[in-house]
Order: C-alpha cells, then structure tokens, then sequence
C-alpha cells in the first residue's frame, strides 16, 4: 500500500504519472489493496489536473490484463451495450437478446 500512496501523494500535488505508474496504480486498486477513500482521492485527483495520455494508456493496460477472455462459438455476437451514453437513450440491450433468440438459426 506504500507504493500507491507514492502514487497518490503525486497525484495530489499536480504531477503527471509515466505509463507504467498509472498501470501500476490502475492495478493496486483493482488488486483490493487501496482503501475506497484512497481510490477517490486518486480518481478526483485525476479529474481535477486533467487526466494525461499516458494515463489513460497506464489504466487501460491494467485493466485489460485482468479481462476473463471468453470463447464464443463461430459467428456469435455481443449485443450488449452498458447503456451508459448519457443521451437519454433506452438501452434494448435485454429485448435485443430475445428477438435475436427468436430469429432462429
């Protein structure tokens, strides 16, 4: 936990993060080894100075090494959308699925 509030403490005095500090930041806190207050200060931290490239880059790294990769049959499909567009938009994602069933082979 030292190690992230290093990160932390950067963070909240202004600087920027290199890539690999952002992966590693991204990965404690998705690790369960910072505390919830921790991750919201780090997170706001961010918003507040403008998060960089390389910090986004860092994130997306951690968080994409710890996807469960999923086997799909030839030809399957993801239909399913997070619904969170901020367009007031209804998200079909559950309706989709069963016109999709229904349509057959």
């Amino acid at each position: 936990m030292d190690d992230f509030r290093g990160l932390l403490a950067k963070v909240g005095n202004g600087e920027t993060l290199d890539i690999d500090e952002a992966e590693r930041a991204f990965d404690i806190m998705t690790s369960g080894n910072a505390t919830p207050a921790q991750m919201g200060a780090f997170l706001m931290g961010l918003k507040v100075r403008g998060e960089t490239a390389q910090e986004l880059a860092g994130g997306s790294r951690a968080l994409r090494a710890k996807v469960l990769r999923v086997r799909a049959p030839e030809g399957a499909i993801d239909i399913v959308g997070t619904g969170g567009d901020h367009h007031g938009t209804y998200n079909v994602s559950s309706c989709s699925a069963f016109v999709v069933a229904g349509a057959g082979d």
